[in-house]
């Protein structure tokens, strides 16, 4: 057997060693590597406009993109340079103004509550084509984000944006996503254009698209949030489930409190109670917005309502306030839910877990301690003559329960009159009858002139109503034809009347057949009792008396100058109605205090309205809610937020008596 034979292996010499270094990519061949000594803080722009430095901006999302990258590569930063290019000074939202934070520019950070944000400077207001570009990719951007948080599946959803107004000095352009598109597919091309008649003022590039059935309900909350810029809509499971914690599905609202986020979703602090309206919902989504109004009117508060087993509109004065909004809100909804599965309701203010400041031995004194542990002294009952009169001006400074004096703290009052001055069942039961039931004998005695001036007013209401309001629907099929103008006016009417629609031209007509009845003697004007020796009161201590009705100044002069008490007329100051403003709108009240030149503050309104009494304190106004028999009864917040009266002679007094 041969011997094996000891072989060594000899390494090769380097020239003829194979490389194991990776090739560089092409891409790769022009950048330099990078090492600290060597990096200067205008790298970026020669790393990425090495040939053209005068190109707009720099990093990623601004300006040309260097010939050397492939769009695969281009996705994601891969030098240190291009990540502080990216992260350094370069947003991930589109945008189309320079800055934003949360708190306002008049507010401090260290405030419990927010109630507006900063907004930054516009940079593109004066070039209006690229600014309608920029917001429609924005509400694109926007709708896609809320489909990956899964807010938007299944095409639900959406989001309008509007920018401009008469901050600017220009109209309001509004931008609304469409309906029945994938969200996580959105462009810009598919974005509406609006103006705030929501005439479309630019349709969307891609074709055979629909506005979103959400259109409407945006609208009402720009028309009643006058700093509103931004609507979302979300089908969010946690605000869906939030609005089905009570079982029995009957709460009009939802409460939460003492949760950090509350400072999120604006006007409320951590200790604050937050409430939110739930509105049932629609089978379909534009026949919610008249439930929408009326929810927004009645929490001026909140800047969101649930929709029961369906979502969540929210709105801020920026689109930034408005997603941070959003986003806080769902946080408190998913809590909620959570909070309710462990047992715990999120609206009941916690026993234990909040800090309280306590007093503890550390902090008294030795005095103290001992009059602490000697026998208790009783303390003597304040005799009937008191040697001296105690300082109590804190139990006398008012505040938002306390019933305002006249002429003390104010000398000018407003005054409703359906539930506060007269009885709501006068107006039910008396006045809205007798015009039912003497109409079509009114109308057959009117002129051919008369009759058209009445139904242009009345077809006026009807044209300003909802296309799926009862009334518009009830009038559809009437003949337009001069042989059926009079049976066409009454059937407009009662269909304005069964609805119980307030609107102008209505109201007219029947001012003018209230005013025959009260010549006739048919009735008489309702007051309460306590009503004219209150105007007296105010006469003698010269404190102006203003009315704010429903009904039309005609009809008001009527009523208060054919009463038992005889013609009140000439004890008021001043009369307004609709035609000032809707009731339940904070501006109406604001305008009415700069017709009669007094601060809102100055000026005491009394009203059965839980919507009015809202948007009057809103306006700034000492807002007292009447309560009188028959009144529609009133919900626990406003019980516990307003004075109430149950007779307006508990306004009369001055520093020395009360009435």
């Amino acid at each position: 057997m041969s011997a094996k034979k000891r072989v060594s292996i000899a390494a090769p010499k380097d020239s003829q060693r194979p490389s194991r270094t990776r090739p560089k990519l092409a891409h790769q061949n022009s950048l330099p590597n990078f090492t600290p000594a060597a990096y200067s803080s205008d790298e970026d722009e020669t790393f990425l406009h090495p040939n053209d430095p005068s190109a707009p901006g720099t990093g990623w999302t601004n300006g040309s993109i260097p010939p050397q990258f492939t769009p695969a590569v281009t996705l994601h930063p891969y030098t240190r340079s291009g990540r502080l290019a990216l992260y350094g000074h370069h947003r991930r939202w589109i945008n189309f103004a320079s800055s934003w934070s949360r708190i306002g520019s008049n507010a401090s950070s260290l405030d419990a509550t927010h109630s507006e944000s900063s907004k930054g400077e516009s940079v593109m207001e004066k070039c209006p084509k690229e600014e309608g570009r920029t917001v429609k990719a924005l509400v694109a951007q926007l709708c896609e984000r809320f489909y990956n948080m899964g807010w938007a599946t299944g095409t639900g959803g959406g989001v309008s944006i509007r920018v401009g107004g008469p901050s600017e000095g220009r109209d309001f352009r509004v931008f609304v996503a469409p309906s029945g598109v994938q969200k996580e597919d959105m462009v810009g091309d598919d974005v509406f254009e609006l103006d705030m008649d929501q005439n479309i003022v630019e349709p969307p590039k891609t074709p055979n698209l629909r506005t979103s059935a959400c259109t409407p309900l945006w609208f009402v909350v720009y028309k009643h949030r006058p700093k509103a810029m931004c609507v979302i809509h979300t089908h969010s499971m946690h605000a869906q489930l939030a609005t089905m914690l009570d079982p029995t599905e009957e709460a009009d609202s939802i409460k939460i409190t003492h949760l950090e986020m509350l400072k999120g979703v604006g006007h409320h602090a951590y200790d604050d109670v937050l409430e939110v309206p739930i509105i049932d919902n629609r089978p379909t989504e534009d026949q919610l917005a008249d439930q929408l109004e009326e929810a927004v009117l009645k929490y001026p508060k909140c800047n969101a309502v649930l929709v029961r087993r369906h979502g969540i509109y929210a709105w801020g004065d920026s689109w930034e306030q408005a997603k941070a909004q959003c986003e806080s809100f769902d946080y408190l909804f998913e809590t909620a839910v959570k909070l309710k599965s462990m047992g715990i309701d999120c609206g009941i203010k916690p026993v234990k877990g909040t800090y309280r400041v306590e007093e503890s031995d550390a902090s008294m004194g030795e005095e103290e301690k001992k009059e602490e542990s000697s026998p208790a002294k009783k303390t003597p009952d304040p005799a009937f003559n008191a040697a001296g009169a105690a300082n109590n001006d804190g139990d006398l400074a008012l505040t938002n329960t306390t019933i305002p004096l006249l002429p003390c703290d104010a000398k000018t009052l407003l005054l409703d009159i359906e539930g506060t001055t007269s009885s709501i069942s006068f107006v039910k039961d008396i006045l809205f009858p007798y015009v039912r039931n003497n109409l079509e004998e009114y109308v057959s005695k009117l002129s051919n002139e008369q009759v058209a001036n009445y139904a242009y007013a009345v077809k006026k209401d009807i044209k300003n109503l909802a296309s799926d309001h009862p009334s518009v629907l009830a009038c559809r099929d009437l003949v337009e034809d001069a042989e059926f103008a009079v049976k066409n006016l009454i059937a407009r009417v009662l269909a304005l009347m069964d609805n119980d629609v307030k609107a102008t031209g209505l109201k007219a007509l029947q001012g003018d057949m209230w005013k025959s009845g009260y010549e006739s003697g048919a009735f008489q004007g309702h007051i309460y009792s306590d009503f004219k020796p209150m105007l007296d009161w105010c006469k003698s201590n010269n404190v102006r008396v203003c009315i704010y009705s429903s009904g039309s100044i005609a009809a008001q002069k009527l009523l208060f100058g054919h009463t038992k008490e005889g013609d009140l007329t000439g004890y008021f100051d001043s009369h307004f109605d609709t035609t000032t403003g809707d009731k339940k709108v904070s501006t109406s009240y604001t305008a009415i205090a700069k017709v009669l030149d007094v601060e809102p503050s100055k000026i005491v309104f009394a009203t059965d309205s839980e919507a009015e009494i809202k948007a009057a304190r809103e306006a700034g106004m000492m807002a007292v809610m009447a309560v009188r028999p028959g009144n529609a009864p009133l919900s626990e917040d406003v019980k516990r937020d307003y004075p109430m009266v149950r007779s307006l002679l508990q306004l009369c007094g001055d520093e020395e008596v009360q009435i």
